[in-house]
């Protein structure tokens, strides 16, 4: 059962209760063990046991975790890995690490998390990639228009030891930051109440000229233009009621982000056009990283891997059984409940989309960018190097089927 629904019965002021007196963290982190429904008394209960564990002794280092809009109700809470990560780090260091979750947008943003912690005011931060990308470029290497022809390729590049070279470590010497794990989905335009009674989209062209929000990657900024999406930069929370009245016609965004975020009743068809990245990733400040002994910095990377692998499976299965994201899709998810339709596009309209914006098929709109992200990675040239990891599985292979690799293992 997913955290929303555990807490459902729960009033906010029920949960800030029992979060006062024994801190958000061991509310949070107390919620994910329960089982079914849970009531004031039983997350009270579990909260103190866990704020008790989490305290039995003095912690060597407390590390403040911000996640952008993450919060106890919304789903991707778990499906991001978030919370099973402090969970574990705590558990595996025994308590001389401690994590400080502070979500809902308390202490950063999706545009700033990534700002936050270069300060120090946050050691660890979550928010997608695309988003971050505004203040922290480099993060634009994933967002080359169909790079990724799955979500399967973007887990197996994540595992891949070449996502160390590639992602990771020019990410850190650029921006100071361990690229830690993401959750993986691909972006599709999120058409808003104006698209509700009109015919579910089967062509590429029939979103040629709608007006779409755009997030703060300037790669998907270039897919947008080929496509004729028209991006427009609206603020996040301006976005639900520009779906709703008509002022843009769609927005740039994964699936389950419509879920979590509470968009669906706002969204009529969900347009699958898998044309660049959604990931949701979480990152630490490497001068913070480095600062730990080697055995507490080992134990990063195991509860980062572990955190990778209950996201690859979570996430899948709550595609299916929480949003709604799938042909036939099922009852009393998300997007049956809010009427929102799929709109799965065949191959070969996916391929008249790739022809039209993929650097492979029309490279010179990329050129800039792909010679600025190429450099600061010492040289590699990034696209064709994503490009082939991502085609080293069948293009068909199932996401929870590609194999969990350390990767800074070599």
């Amino acid at each position: 059962m997913s955290l929303a629904a555990k807490l459902g019965g729960l009033s906010r002021r029920d949960l800030f209760k029992v979060a006062g007196q024994y801190g958000m963290s061991s509310t949070l982190l107390a919620a994910g063990t329960l089982g079914g429904t849970v009531s004031v008394a039983s997350l009270a209960k579990a909260a103190e046991s866990t704020y008790e564990k989490r305290f039995a002794k003095e912690a060597k280092h407390t590390l403040k975790f911000g996640a952008a809009g993450f919060n106890a109700r919304n789903l991707l809470i778990e499906r991001a890995g978030a919370l099973e990560f402090a969970r574990d780090l705590e558990s595996r260091t025994d308590g001389e690490i401690r994590i400080e979750f502070i979500g809902d947008n308390q202490i950063c943003g999706q545009p700033n998390c990534v700002e936050k912690t270069q300060l120090g005011i946050t050691d660890i931060y979550a928010a997608s990639t695309q988003n971050s990308a505004g203040a922290a470029p480099y993060l634009n290497v994933l967002d080359y228009a169909y790079m990724f022809p799955s979500r399967a390729s973007q887990y197996y590049f994540l595992y891949s030891p070449e996502s160390q070279r590639i992602l990771r470590d020019p990410f850190e010497k650029r921006h100071g930051m361990k690229f830690l794990f993401s959750h993986c989905e691909l972006r599709g335009i999120q058409l808003g109440l104006g698209a509700q009674d009109k015919p579910t989209v089967t062509k590429v062209e029939e979103l040629f000229g709608t007006k779409n929000r755009v997030t703060g990657t300037q790669l998907g900024r270039i897919a947008m233009q080929l496509l004729n999406l028209n991006p427009v930069p609206v603020a996040w929370e301006e976005t639900l009621d520009g779906l709703k009245t008509g002022l843009i016609d769609g927005a740039e965004t994964w699936a389950s982000a419509v879920a979590y975020a509470n968009m669906a009743p706002v969204v009529s068809q969900s347009v699958d056009l898998k044309f660049f990245c959604g990931t949701e990733h979480t990152a630490m400040s490497a001068k913070v990283f480095d600062s730990l002994d080697g055995y507490l910095q080992d134990a990063v990377m195991e509860s980062a891997y572990l955190a990778q692998v209950h996201v690859q499976a979570a996430n899948e299965a709550a595609l299916v059984n929480t949003v709604g994201f799938s042909d036939p899709q099922l009852p009393n998810t998300i997007f049956a409940q809010n009427n929102v339709r799929n709109a799965f596009l065949p191959p070969e309209e996916i391929k008249v989309a790739e022809e039209m914006c993929s650097p492979e098929f029309n490279p010179d709109p990329w050129s800039q960018w792909r010679e600025r992200i190429n450099n600061w990675a010492g040289g590699i040239d990034t696209y064709d190097a994503i490009y082939n990891v991502a085609r080293e599985i069948p293009v068909d292979m199932l996401a929870e089927n590609v194999e969990p690799r350390r990767w800074w293992k070599a």
